[in-house]
Order: structure tokens, then sequence, then C-alpha cells
């Protein structure tokens, strides 16, 4: 039986679980304004664990150190993390996940893996995923993308296409088009020193990694993680979710 896997993803999830608590409570929405929440916003100390899209167009990412932040955006907003918090909006995102699917596998406090194969909507799996995607918008006040393919890797791609609030498909017919154009470090589990020995060996697309030859790609990156690189640039992925 072929599978249908949804991978929904939180939008920015600790920035988005702040500024709906802020928004509740008559306060500044923060995803609309440079806003990122992240270390000590009195010392300027830690790093910053999510940023708004305002913030990122300031050049603001993920994991740099707060006073770098600062520096390229003087007027950024900061709050302090509130894990315990966050915690509960997860267990509530969680929650309308399994009200869709039989078998939801918790990938991180912010994503979930949705095994849909059995359920009625496997030929038409769009309007669902709309409704999972609308039904946490509007009763938790933030958003996510939903992710569907027929395998974990190709919905968990699928979730990374144009954010926020959105859905998107990515089967064995759209990779030409959707995944092989896309440069080799976005490819999930590529990080950057893995994508510079690729580019090292000329591999510079998703689509020059699928087509080329095996140990071409291990003499590269190792024998282990090339096989696992090349399969999923293939598009190729039989983890089940569990």
């Amino acid at each position: 039986m072929d599978r249908l896997i949804f991978h929904v993803d939180v939008n920015s999830a600790y920035l988005s679980w702040e500024a709906a608590r802020r928004v509740a409570e008559g306060g500044e929405d923060l995803r609309l304004i440079p806003s990122a929440i992240g270390g000590d916003p009195e010392q300027r100390t830690g790093v910053i664990l999510a940023k708004s899209i305002p913030a990122k167009r300031f050049g603001v990412q993920t994991g740099e150190p707060v006073a770098q932040a600062l520096r390229k955006c003087p007027n950024l907003v900061l709050a302090r993390p509130d894990f315990s918090y966050y915690r509960r909006r997860s267990a509530e995102f969680v929650a309308i996940c399994h009200e869709y699917a039989p078998v939801v596998e918790r990938a991180s406090i912010d994503e979930c893996y949705l095994d849909m194969s059995t359920t009625p909507h496997r030929r038409n799996p769009l309007p669902v995923a709309g409704q999972l995607k609308d039904a946490v918008r509007d009763r938790l006040g933030f958003t996510v993308n939903v992710g569907i393919g027929p395998n974990r890797i190709l919905a968990k791609m699928a979730s990374d296409f144009e954010k926020p609030d959105k859905v998107h498909t990515l089967f064995p017919e759209e990779l030409a088009q959707k995944l092989w154009p896309l440069p080799v470090r976005a490819l999930y589990s590529v990080g950057a020193s893995t994508a510079a020995r690729l580019e090292r060996a000329d591999i510079h697309t998703i689509g020059q990694l699928a087509a080329a030859d095996l140990a071409r790609v291990q003499a590269a990156v190792g024998v282990k993680l090339g096989l696992q690189i090349h399969r999923s640039a293939q598009g190729e992925d039989d983890s089940p979710v569990s």
C-alpha cells in the first residue's frame, strides 16, 4: 500500500507561541515587528532561539549571539524564553494532530509526523491538511506548515517550502520541479560542512546529488552519510512513523 505522510511544523515556534500569548493579553504581535526569542534581554547575552520574519530581513539568524543580532537590528524586541509555557503549547498542537491521524510521532517540540496511510484521505489529502492547519491557527492562535508526501523525507522537505500557514506537497512526480533545483544545503541532514564537501566534488544542487554516482558521493562525505543523503535526494525513505 502506498503511504501518505504529513509533516506538521510550527512556524517559528517559540516566537509564535510568545506572540500568541501577548496578543491574547492585548499586547503587540511580535510576528509583525523585528523581534526574537533568546537570552537575557537586559544583559544582552545568550543566543537567538527564534526570530520574526521582519527580524530576518535585517539579517538576524537563529543561533547567533544576541549582541550580534542587536548590532544588525538595534530596535530588535527581545523576549526571554519560557520553556514550560512552550511545552504546554506544544502539547496542545500535538493533541490536534491526534484528532486527524491514527499514528502521530513527535519529532521535536515544534514538529511531528502523521501517518495518514490508513485514512480515507489518501487519494485527496489537501482538504484535510488544510483543515488541520486552520484548526491549529483558529483554536490555538499560531500557524503551522503541513508538508505532504509518500514518506518522511519528502513530507519534511515539503513543509519547509514557502511559509507561514501553508500546505505543500512533494510527490515523486514533483521532484524535478520542486526539489532538485534547490541547493544541496537545503536537503534535510545536509549541514554546512557536508554541503561544502559536496560542492568541492562539484555537486551543487539536490538534483545533481540525486543523479551522481553513489561511490562519488560516498567518497566526498563518507559511506553511511553518503548513502543516506543520496537516497534522500532521490526521494527514497522507508523509515516508519511510530
